[in-house]
């Protein structure tokens, strides 16, 4: 989905990259899903998420699933 079509309050930056200001927004919506965007296309795709999925997600960065791509 467009993220321009979800407005532009309530977008946060929890990660922020060493280039400073590439990173990826979050936004929670009003029916529990998250939207997600790059920082540097705020008018660009979001791709929109679960709860359940975004715990899965979280839940498998901190066990060490992803830490691959960040070698």
């Amino acid at each position: 989905m467009p993220a321009r079509d979800l407005g532009d309050q309530g977008w946060e930056c929890p990660w922020s990259g060493p280039n400073g200001g590439q990173c990826v927004e979050l936004k929670q919506l009003p029916d529990g899903r998250v939207a997600l965007r790059q920082s540097t296309d705020p008018a660009g795709p979001a791709l929109v998420y679960t709860p359940d999925e975004i715990r899965a997600f979280v839940r498998g960065v901190k066990d060490g699933l992803a830490d691959h791509f960040a070698a």
